[in-house]
């Protein structure tokens, strides 16, 4: 059996394209010992970049913002411009992630400046999909729009597959929270299209959630329900705690819309216990926000309005337009006695 890191990394590459996250990870932990063994600091650099991505897939964004400072540094010492731009932009991911999205656009704002002076076009338009999504997390849907059909042209013009379609689901979700429902659905579908030909069960998951999303807001709760089990079965498989949790809220607002109240709790609280977890402030509202409409609709009106000024506390911790939006709706609803429940996007 070959030991060196170098089949260790091409080993763990090879499990990260296939979405194998916790085997990926042994053995890029694998080739980084050979490589710190033999001062390959080369192969140290892009075990730490590697490590750091295939963490910020599993939903570990602090442990993955460890390893991306760690290739950062290396990178500047090493005057490697393009894996420092690769940290940034994988640091700029993570704090999206994790809420801080006006630090996310301006780490990913370095990257993607550094890529233009590499004249690396798939690194452009790789920050412009990072930069939409963090337009998206703090509520300007409009920016958002604009800067995925700039990432969706640029990917186009490179023949980027995969990038085109992550690129539609960006543009489906906030179509979907701009309440163009049909846009939506039409990037979902031309999405998950592309991700059966490339074979990518991330994507095929990331989309079939997406169309799940659009049922649920054409009040389709049945076939949303489909789509979301079918997102729920690969995420979890693939091992990825933070979308599975955003499934199981996106479930639990399907029951809740049914009236199925005893269901979408038991998934609002799974949910919410994974986005403790992964230490996502977003995914924590959305539940709060749920489990309040739940205690109103349970005559636990007390219950229900605390929650839901916890959670516009929370939404203007973090300025999420969006969301603090949301918890000003359902208080309206309930101080003006308004039918509930709500469906939101």
């Amino acid at each position: 059996m070959n030991n060196s890191g170098e089949y260790f990394f091409k080993g763990a590459e090879e499990n990260r394209a296939s979405a194998k996250y916790d085997r990926a990870l042994g053995l890029y932990k694998k080739a980084l010992k050979f490589f710190k063994r033999n001062n390959d600091v080369t192969g140290v650099l892009n075990c730490f970049i590697s490590i750091a991505d295939t963490l910020r897939a599993k939903g570990d964004f602090i442990k993955a913002q460890t390893y991306y400072k760690e290739g950062l540094n290396l990178g500047e010492i090493l005057d490697d411009t393009a894996s420092e731009a690769d940290a940034l932009a994988g640091l700029g991911l993570c704090d999206r992630a994790l809420g801080r999205w006006k630090n996310a656009l301006e780490q990913i704002n370095k990257a993607y400046r550094i890529y233009k002076s590499l004249n690396d076009k798939n690194g452009e338009a790789f920050s412009l999909w990072a930069k939409a999504g963090a337009y998206r997390i703090s509520g300007n849907i409009k920016k958002a729009l604009q800067i995925y059909q700039s990432s969706l042209k640029k990917f186009k013009s490179l023949k980027n597959k995969s990038g085109v379609s992550y690129s539609y689901c960006g543009l489906g979700g906030s179509s979907r929270v701009a309440k163009r429902f049909r846009d939506s659905e039409r990037y979902y579908r031309l999405a998950n299209k592309n991700f059966q030909e490339l074979n990518d069960r991330f994507g095929l998951a990331y989309s079939y959630c997406g169309l799940g999303n659009v049922r649920r807001m054409h009040g389709d709760y049945k076939q949303a329900l489909v789509f979301f089990n079918r997102a729920a079965k690969l995420y979890k498989k693939i091992g990825d705690r933070v979308s599975y949790a955003y499934t199981l809220w996106a479930v639990g607002a399907a029951y809740k819309m049914l009236g199925d109240i005893r269901s979408a709790m038991e998934k609002f609280k799974q949910a919410g216990m994974l986005f403790r977890k992964t230490n996502d402030p977003r995914g924590k509202i959305y539940c709060m926000l749920g489990i309040g409409e739940l205690n109103y609709l349970s005559s636990n009106k007390i219950t229900a309005k605390n929650m839901f000024l916890e959670s516009l506390e929370l939404a203007d911790s973090y300025g999420f337009k969006i969301e603090r939006g949301y918890a000003r709706r359902l208080l309206k609803a309930l101080k003006n006695k308004e039918e509930f429940p709500i469906s939101l996007p």
